[in-house]
């Protein structure tokens, strides 16, 4: 089984470098605005068609648009789940859902989140599929791409006032890159046997008598840009764990590789665009020994399973409890540190089901932020986070300005940094506190004791973290849930991306200064202290609440 895990872990993470590798410097032309001729030729005609003007933004207007466009899409949204009885592409008639619900599901597929109270082929017409929720996924996937671009802007430019233009960004994005690949890899679903069709759902009826629905749908052309937008949301309830949306080995491995491949890529997208090749591989190796290891963790945790089911009579300690048998426990456990290391949250095994330390892990990778490749953009800009504050404790314990690729980093950048850095745990921790302590939030617990603690802890780490997993048995489709966790997914959104953006606004306007041999931090010193900043932030940040678990389960009576 060792061989069998190393064979797996190399493989996916050298393809994954590979495929990341090229589309990393593409992108990077993005980030240049480099059109070339016959792009341009249609890019003027677009921007007349859209009424776009192509005059750069400062860093508040392209805040404010990048806002707009999401808060508009969360009315959009809102309007056709509230509205889906009387649209068209409804075979199932299936009735408007709650205004409760509705929010709580515009919220999270605008903010990338894609966090589920539903059951998706119970609830949802085609139409709020296709219209609704896929049209949101190519939008929130490009929201956080065109911030991480406007990041990078801040660091390759030089005395100016502008990060670019928003609207273009989004379009270019979602034209050049998002679609394209979104396509390509639908084609590749529907061969392996993914459905994609509109037809009404089929009922088929066996010898002995009993008759089956399966549900049917468009269900490739929103897996595609679930995976490769890092959003998650299934089209159907067991999302990647079912065979309609998963068949088989393949598909489960080319669906791990799409939710990490912009984000990976994105990384030398950085070093292309800052002209510094090394610091782009800096962030990415970073990224890649922490996922390592994270899924070495996990793939441990689950082969030796839990020895109490030998005494229960069980043939094998392995832990194939809520796993499908069509992937087994590597394919399980490499795909949950995959969903849960990018902000995606796409499933294809129950993560309440794993081990204590195998089920840890996930919710921890969460908690860092998602910064180990993270989301599509959000990963990169949240890692620069960790960058600015390794840079700036770097420069003060030697006595020297802190400076990052020549540009200074003063007291206005360090003070959104920690705002920024500090939007996520306080969300997750007052989140937690509120449904531990009031009688609405513990009336959704099922599991007693410290394992229904850790499905509330779970659920606000991936709301305000915007990954969308849910680690099960937690009743979250009720006012006080949906409202409290689109709460922490909307702050948690946009709560980072406005410090980030002001950020980019301060240091875009400073002229870089020569790079010295001597100056901080080289890429080594910057991969060092990346790993090392994150691993304390993380035990300051994860554990202190993980050490309340018991006296608060047990002072509240959630204990059998």
């Amino acid at each position: 089984m060792a061989a069998s895990a190393s064979l797996l872990l190399f493989s996916f993470v050298a393809l994954l470098l590979l495929l990341a590798q090229p589309l990393g410097k593409s992108m990077a032309k993005l980030v240049d605005g480099d059109a070339g001729r016959w792009r341009a030729a249609f890019e003027r005609r677009l921007w007349w068609l859209c009424g776009v003007r192509q005059k750069e933004m400062s860093w508040i207007r392209y805040f404010w648009a990048i806002i707009a466009i999401n808060l508009l899409g969360v009315l959009v949204l809102f309007a056709i789940l509230m509205l889906q009885d009387r649209l068209p592409l409804n075979p199932q008639q299936f009735p408007a859902i709650s205004w409760h619900l509705a929010l709580n599901t515009a919220i999270s597929f605008v903010t990338n989140t894609n966090w589920q109270a539903y059951s998706g082929e119970n609830t949802l017409s085609y139409f709020s599929q296709m219209v609704g929720l896929t049209v949101q996924n190519f939008l929130s996937a490009a929201s956080g791409i065109a911030v991480a671009f406007a990041l990078i802007r801040a660091f390759s430019r030089q005395s100016v006032q502008t990060l670019g233009n928003a609207w273009q960004d989004l379009l270019r994005i979602t034209l050049y890159l998002l679609l394209p690949l979104s396509f390509i890899l639908a084609l590749l679903f529907v061969s392996q046997g993914v459905l994609q069709n509109i037809n009404p759902y089929q009922t088929l009826h066996s010898l002995a008598g009993s008759s089956q629905t399966l549900p049917m749908g468009p269900i490739a052309s929103q897996e595609s840009i679930k995976l490769l937008g890092t959003n998650g949301g299934g089209f159907l309830g067991a999302n990647s764990a079912h065979p309609f949306e998963n068949p088989n080995a393949l598909t489960n491995f080319m669906q791990m590789l799409a939710i990490l491949l912009i984000p990976a890529a994105l990384c030398f997208t950085f070093g292309e665009a800052v002209r510094d090749r090394r610091q782009g591989h800096a962030l990415l190796a970073t990224m890649t020994l922490m996922f390592i290891l994270a899924a070495i963790v996990v793939m441990w945790a689950e082969l030796n399973g839990n020895p109490h089911l030998l005494s229960a009579g069980a043939s094998s300690p392995f832990n194939m409890e809520g796993k499908e048998a069509r992937f087994g426990i590597l394919s399980s456990a490499l795909y949950a540190v995959v969903t849960t290391a990018a902000s995606c949250g796409a499933v294809n095994a129950m993560h309440d089901s794993f081990t204590a330390l195998g089920g840890m892990v996930p919710m921890l990778q969460m908690q860092i932020g998602e910064v180990i490749f993270g989301g599509v953009g959000s990963g990169l800009y949240g890692m620069m986070l960790f960058v600015l504050l390794a840079v700036f404790i770097a420069g003060l314990m030697i006595g020297r300005s802190p400076e990052y690729l020549g540009k200074k980093i003063d007291t206005r950048e360090i003070k959104m940094t920690a705002l920024a850095i500090l939007v996520t745990p306080t969300l997750v921790l007052l989140g937690s506190a509120l449904a531990i302590a009031t009688d609405a939030g513990r009336a959704g617990i099922l599991n007693p004791g410290a394992h229904g603690f850790s499905e509330v802890l779970y659920a606000l780490s991936s709301a305000a973290n915007n990954n969308g997993s849910a680690f099960a048995g937690l009743s979250a489709n009720t006012p006080f849930y949906n409202l409290l966790l689109a709460f922490a997914m909307f702050v948690g959104r946009f709560g980072i991306i406005l410090p980030v953006l002001a950020i980019a606004g301060s240091l875009v306007a400073k002229k870089a200064q020569p790079v010295s041999s001597g100056t901080l931090p080289s890429h080594g010193a910057l991969f060092i202290g990346l790993l090392t900043g994150t691993v304390l932030l993380v035990a300051a940040l994860t554990f202190v609440p993980v050490l309340a678990i018991g006296p608060v389960a047990e002072h509240l009576q959630l204990t059998q």
